[in-house]
């Protein structure tokens, strides 16, 4: 069996002049990222390594010592693709695969693939087509033949043999207006189901987190679901919501979406955008971070960056709780420094496990009294037989005391402001404070 159809691949992380180590990350720390992306579409890693550039070249971007050392390595390997953890241009793509003889991917062609197989909904595979589309647009080819296998998803993702298909500017133009239309359908459709939302009201509580730092595990964990979660980069694409109680006589909807990633190109992130209006009109935004990683911090740099390109400022946006998960990977007396840090804060941080669950039931009462902060205690009167009434107090507030003279029930409850004014606006009932 040769590397193409094994799916063995060489991974090489090219160690850039001002590269983004700058934010904190070590060359090996990027390395390994971009070996946990390729092993997320089931590549065989042969060989992992970085490799420094000095000056980088137009025509090959590395050097020509790399590039004939690398020839070796892909011959002895029978690598049947490399992954270069950078940007490579149209023509530095296809030098490459000319000089190592393989097939070559950069950074944003193996996001791609990776989307390409996690898209599950119309508009993830959407979203997917029209980021691969304008990626491709100046190479003018549509066929993604690269790792040469059956694969489900997208169906742009060709298995083995399948003819490529050249597509000039123009095909590719008209397809990608005709998705931006179809994608329009399709936010119109979400805008509808949040106005729906806001009707009921629930409050959504949004799980943001670079990928890989556990927000599948802890939505399976608050809502006891089954969403796909595993220790694999972009294990979650299209953002999947559930309703639970949160508490308090409250009852939320939790919202998990696309693992956010340092250095995406400017044209995927606008692609996805879509799928992160959630996190927009958002109540509360959990933003989950790997606290036992390495790269911890840079990881949370690049969550903020994003957010920051959303409208939404960390220091001054009341709405972002920071969950620290994976204490459980701790050192104990390191796991108890971090508790009683995060306990000197307040309000706005948790220290948990979604793998394990310690720590989570803590973390539904921060949300509870987040949610529940802004409610407003109220009296109602209703007469004696108004059963219906009197339960939906109970479903959507807080019911604090109840007592009757006989003819009327008069409620002492907690609403949210929102739920106060459907209250008078729809029933017709008189509150006081």
């Amino acid at each position: 069996m040769d590397g193409a159809s094994s799916g063995r691949a060489i991974v090489i992380h090219p160690v850039l002049p001002g590269a983004r180590n700058d934010a904190g990350r070590t060359s090996e720390a990027s390395l390994e990222e971009a070996v946990g992306l390729s092993r997320a579409i089931s590549l065989d890693i042969a060989e992992a390594r970085c490799v420094r550039v000095s000056r980088p070249q137009p025509s090959t971007l590395i050097g020509e010592g790399a590039l004939e050392e690398l020839s070796s390595v892909v011959a002895a390997t029978e690598a049947g693709l490399v992954v270069v953890d950078a940007t490579l241009s149209p023509v530095q793509q296809r030098n490459l695969e000319r000089r190592w003889k393989t097939k070559v991917i950069d950074r944003t062609g193996l996001i791609l693939e990776i989307f390409g197989e996690r898209a599950r909904t119309r508009e993830g595979q959407l979203q997917v087509e029209l980021a691969h589309l304008s990626y491709q647009r100046s190479r003018l080819v549509r066929s993604w033949t690269h790792l040469e296998r059956q694969r489900g998803g997208a169906g742009f993702l060709g298995g083995p043999g399948e003819t490529q298909i050249e597509l000039d500017r123009r095909q590719i133009d008209d397809r990608i207006i005709q998705i931006k239309r179809q994608l329009d359908d399709v936010r119109r459709t979400r805008s509808l189901h949040r106005d729906a939302r806001a009707r009921v009201p629930y409050p959504v509580v949004a799980l943001v987190g670079y990928t890989n730092a556990g927000k599948s595990t802890l939505f399976n964990r608050l809502t006891r679901a089954t969403v796909l979660a595993k220790d694999m980069l972009f294990a979650t694409l299209d953002p999947t919501m559930r309703a639970i109680e949160a508490g308090q006589g409250r009852r939320i909807i939790l919202s998990d979406t696309v693992g956010f990633i340092s250095d995406l190109p400017t044209h995927l992130v606008a692609a996805f955008r879509a799928t992160l209006e959630e996190v927009q009109a958002a109540d509360l935004i959990l933003h989950v971070r790997d606290i036992a990683h390495p790269d911890t911090e840079a990881q949370r740099e690049d969550v903020e960056a994003v957010l920051r390109d959303l409208d939404i400022d960390i220091d001054s946006d009341g709405r972002v709780i920071e969950v620290l998960n994976k204490a459980d990977l701790l050192p104990e007396a390191e796991r108890e420094t971090l508790s009683t840090a995060v306990r000197r804060r307040g309000h706005d941080a948790a220290v948990i496990s979604a793998l394990t669950g310690d720590g989570c039931d803590g973390l539904m009462e921060l949300i509870a009294r987040r949610i529940n902060a802004d409610r407003e205690t109220m009296t109602v009167k209703l007469d004696i037989a108004d059963g219906r009434t009197l339960a939906w107090l109970h479903e959507h507030g807080e019911v604090l005391e109840a007592r009757d003279d006989g003819a009327h029930l008069f409620v002492r409850v907690r609403l949210h402001p929102n739920d106060a004014a459907r209250l008078h606006r729809q029933l017709g009932i008189a509150t006081r404070h």
